[in-house]
């Protein structure tokens, strides 16, 4: 998993937290990499999933609700990096329908080696997706969390429904409507 993943999870963490349950989390993940990343490294998954579980202990927030949280942080860090790709399109929609072939091109350019999840498009109306998510780290809960904050973005109202097709939230069906 890249860093910017990692430094940015940290930094939500002191910002919403404080850096004792920050200190807290990272001495309690026992991480080969000691909490020490940079945006342009790649680490191994497993460390973020320690200090997620470590910042749910510490919390006692729901590990969903904290990647859902994570996912709208990490949206504005998009953003302010790379506007110019959200500038490409008129709509929410347009856009996550181009998560797969146009987006995690992108990302893949700037970040080379990126795990990104699989998004596969199903059915694409005027105010209606419908896509299929895919990803053995079941970062589902992270990727709704940025795709409510596209529809934010563009100002655009909306509902999401999901609908776990696997237990473990590694394939995941997303219903979305825009109002």
């Amino acid at each position: 998993m890249k860093g910017i993943v990692f430094t940015e999870f940290l930094e939500m963490v002191e910002n919403e937290f404080g850096l004792e349950v920050l200190d807290s989390i990272i001495e309690n993940s026992e991480l080969p990499s000691e909490g020490v990343y940079t945006s342009v490294g790649t680490y191994d998954f497993m460390e973020m999933q320690n200090l997620i579980v470590n910042l749910s202990k510490e919390t006692g927030l729901e590990v969903d609700a904290l990647l859902h949280a994570y996912g709208r942080y990490f949206f504005d860090v998009l953003t302010s990096h790379h506007q110019d790709i959200f500038d490409l399109y008129s709509s929410p929609l347009d856009m996550l329908a181009s998560i797969e072939n146009h987006i995690h091109v992108h990302v893949r350019k700037i970040y080379p080696g990126a795990e990104l999840p699989t998004f596969q498009i199903i059915d694409l109306q005027k105010n209606y997706l419908e896509m299929i998510y895919y990803s053995d780290r079941s970062m589902y809960m992270f990727a709704k969390g940025l795709m409510e904050r596209t529809f934010e973005h563009y100002h655009s109202g909306y509902q999401i429904d999901l609908e776990k097709l696997a237990p473990d939230g590694s394939k995941v069906r997303f219903k979305i409507v825009t109002q």
